[in-house]
């Protein structure tokens, strides 16, 4: 099975089309969300509703709670640098795919760590470490996605240029936000435009492995995790009995996407040829 086996299905042209067409809206969006004037990062942000501190932990559960994320890393990196993972019948048929879900998984773990150093004390100045490897993880997955639907090539080469814009994104609203022009739009670009479009990708190109629908869970518990990070969310459940934030909780449900994905890379096989 080649590099082009996701065009299998499609009528001549198709393909492209459906490509060009996957490139122009991600323009439009773009385009649309510079219209609107720049979004600084509300200082409000990072009065989470449960700061205390145990075991001498300042903010303990919003700490503690980034350890899923390791483990699901350090899950998803150990099963991708098996050698027996490539091959026929393999979850991944050729080495290249690896790339973008070894970024994925080099995310998740590099999250547990910033996120970490930015809950033991909530600044701007350490939340730039908290939203880098979150990046990398959304634009590896993204490529790897790509990779999987339209090509095995476009998704390799595109994984450099995404991870750029990841890294882009987050130091130009860093650097704004010393100068007092912050400006999270791109940023929101970043995370939204992968999780909207890949609904659409999954639609409109051929599946090239199994279990594709872990996708959409991995998906819905990131919109629980985006829904539990509002600030009123947070302290509606943090003061429904002082036990869990929603922002502790937002870490485990974020986790549990990252975790699916995990199994989807562990136990999808090649899809059986179209036609």
């Amino acid at each position: 099975m080649g590099p082009e086996d996701s065009r299998k299905g499609l009528t001549p042209g198709a393909f492209e089309v459906r490509a060009l067409g996957f490139i122009a809206l991600g323009i439009v969006m773009l385009g649309i969300l510079y219209c609107l004037p720049p979004i600084p990062q509300p200082l409000s942000y990072h009065l989470f509703a449960d700061d205390r501190t145990m075991l001498g932990v300042p903010n303990f559960l919003n700490v503690v709670s980034n350890i899923p994320f390791f483990v699901v890393g350090v899950l998803g990196l150990w099963l991708l640098l098996r050698k027996d993972v490539v091959g026929p019948d393999r979850p991944v048929l050729e080495a290249a795919e690896r790339w973008p879900y070894l970024a994925f998984f080099a995310g998740v773990l590099l999250t547990a760590f910033g996120s970490t150093y930015y809950h033991l004390a909530p600044d701007n100045d350490r939340l730039v470490w908290d939203r880098l490897p979150i990046t990398v993880a959304f634009m590896g997955f993204f490529a790897g996605m790509i990779g999987e639907r339209m090509s095995v090539r476009a998704g390799a080469w595109l994984l450099g240029p995404l991870l750029w814009l990841g890294f882009v994104s987050v130091l130009s609203w860093h650097l704004g936000e010393r100068r007092g022009a912050g400006d999270l739009r791109l940023c929101g670009f970043v995370q939204f435009y992968p999780m909207l479009t890949i609904p659409v990708l999954i639609w409109k190109f051929p599946a090239r492995y199994t279990h594709a629908g872990y996708v959409f869970v991995a998906l819905g518990w990131y919109v629980l995790a985006k829904v539990l990070e509002i600030h009123y969310v947070d302290h509606a459940f943090y003061s429904a009995g002082q036990l869990v934030s929603g922002h502790t909780l937002k870490h485990l449900t974020a986790a549990a996407g990252a975790f699916w994905i995990f199994l989807m890379v562990k136990y999808r096989r090649p899809a059986a040829p179209a036609g």
